[in-house]
């Protein structure tokens, strides 16, 4: 069975601080403009390395500290989320939404914010927190710090149904000023619409930056698929496909430079929301033949050396973070805030062997969508235009 296992987690130490911004496009587009923006900034960033994140995980975590939010530290994260303030409840109802399972695909988003005992939160954040997000509250000892970095893993650990419970390292967990932590979790697992092929996978070349080229597995697939080839504003070609799982609620696009020379650094700068718009809603039915390699990527980034890019930079401060509306309870702000995201996209394990891709080929004379050098991805959820997942690959062994 072709399956894809992926899971995220954003975790934020508060000791806090908020405004009002209007914003009247609708709430997909303003999602998928955030999702893009971040990208790009992190993607400058790790400029050479293999790069995932979950859009859908950082803004649940975002959101839910903009109900609390006051002031001018409210004004950043209105205008880099785009939403206008949460508390209305439009925004929350998205996120439910967009959480939903079946036997065969499970998309699920969760948050959860760990009190210090004997902090006092706001009676209005405490309800406002219930609607954006259910069993969010939780207590927990900060003066116990390995039983409460333990409490927050497990809860991560059952969320992402993480079996081998990669733990976030929680490095100021045990000073003695902490007083809440905010956990998010995106996970997500399906398979695929049309499954690849176990017989057909086999060691294909990939070629990695500066012309070096490694052996890597490659699965194969002949379908009819949504496809098309666009040329961006520096005159370079684009090939994008969409790869959809059960349900077609959500899809894998998979944008891959079509001149092998091209730098993905360079093509991916110019990649935004409007032009993913324009793009994804562009493709046409074609059958053709796909390779794409197996690959699995796992990150652990810290968020505050790119949220400020954004223009959030007020909550990260503990003279100006105004988060009063969480709690009147001293000054609370952001010391640290960690988001770790993983994909994993194989075929149940299978180390296959059979027909080689050459035969293959020349036997097709379909079109080809070989992705057999660096490539941007990412997974939208049709249904909420949420962008759940974003990166790409430069290197599948790695």
């Amino acid at each position: 069975m072709q399956s894809i296992f992926i899971t995220t987690f954003l975790l934020v130490f508060c000791s806090l601080n908020a405004g009002s911004y209007e914003h009247n496009e609708h709430p997909k587009h303003m999602k998928a403009e955030f999702s893009f923006t971040l990208y790009q900034h992190l993607a400058e960033l790790e400029n050479r390395t293999d790069l995932l994140i979950s859009p859908a995980s950082i803004s649940l975590a975002l959101g839910l500290l903009q109900l609390g939010a006051r002031g001018n530290t409210s004004a950043q994260l209105e205008h880099a989320l785009g939403y206008n303030n949460p508390r209305d409840q439009r925004v929350p109802t998205l996120y439910k939404d967009g959480t939903n399972s079946s036997r065969e695909t499970v998309a699920q988003l969760a948050c959860a914010l760990f009190i210090h005992t004997g902090t006092c939160l706001s009676p209005q954040f405490v309800r406002y927190a219930a609607l954006w997000a259910n069993d969010t509250l939780r207590h927990a000892n900060f003066s116990e710090p390995n039983r409460t970095a333990a409490q927050i893993n497990e809860w991560i650990a059952a969320n992402t149904r993480d079996g081998d419970t990669n733990s976030l390292s929680l490095e100021t967990i045990d000073s003695p000023l902490n007083q809440i932590a905010l956990v998010s979790t995106m996970y997500f697992k399906s398979t695929w619409q049309r499954k690849f092929t176990f017989t057909d996978t086999q060691p294909l070349t990939f070629t990695i930056t500066e012309g070096f080229t490694l052996k890597v597995p490659t699965m194969y697939l002949r379908a009819e698929v949504n496809y098309g080839e666009f040329l961006t504003d520096h005159l370079e070609w684009i090939s994008v496909v969409e790869l959809p799982y059960l349900g077609e609620d959500v899809s894998m696009f998979v944008m891959l430079p079509s001149d092998k020379r091209a730098s993905l650094a360079q093509t991916e700068r110019h990649l935004t929301a409007k032009i993913f718009s324009v793009w994804s809603s562009s493709l046409r039915r074609t059958r053709m033949d796909i390779f794409l390699p197996r690959f699995r990527i796992q990150n652990h980034l810290d968020l505050k050396m790119v949220l400020p890019a954004l223009g959030i930079t007020d909550m990260f401060d503990p003279t100006l973070a105004d988060f009063t509306g969480i709690s009147e309870q001293g000054s609370l702000f952001i010391s640290e805030a960690f988001h770790k995201a993983k994909i994993e996209v194989t075929e149940d394990g299978t180390k296959a062997s059979g027909a080689t891709a050459m035969v293959l080929l020349k036997r097709s004379r379909a079109p080809v969508f070989k992705a057999d050098r660096p490539f941007n991805f990412l997974l939208k959820q049709a249904s909420t235009g949420s962008i759940l997942f974003i990166g790409r690959l430069m290197n599948p062994t790695e």
